[in-house]
């Protein structure tokens, strides 16, 4: 389930270079430097991910993986209270059921943590 969750981390942190602009669009407008955000964020999830798909570093991979998806989260939720566009599509229940989420995904960074 590590190497899954890993994979999962990591693919996501390549969709930051290859969807710069939809990653953007979900910095909350407070913050400077958007798509510097958007590319430093992709790196810290190739990073995890790496380490938890190598397991080279899981535990402390784990523990990052918490601290980043608390440290993203109001992103998420600004999505969720802006109702951005998904595909093109607004989807109010999918955006704040990701806000929802966030509760498990950082539960299971701290029990690949404690591995």
């Amino acid at each position: 389930m590590r190497r899954l969750y890993g994979a999962i981390v990591f693919y996501a942190g390549i969709m930051h270079f290859l969807k710069e602009r939809n990653f953007r669009k979900i910095v909350p407008p407070a913050l400077p430097f958007k798509k510097a955000i958007v590319y430093i964020t992709g790196v810290i999830e190739i990073v995890i991910g790496a380490m938890l798909v190598l397991d080279k570093g899981a535990k402390l991979g784990g523990k990052l993986l918490a601290l980043f998806l608390v440290a993203v989260w109001p992103a998420n939720i600004y999505m969720a209270q802006k109702n951005v566009r998904i595909a093109g599509k607004k989807m109010p229940a999918a955006l704040w059921g990701r806000v929802l989420f966030q509760i498990p995904l950082i539960q299971w960074a701290l029990k690949i943590a404690k591995k």
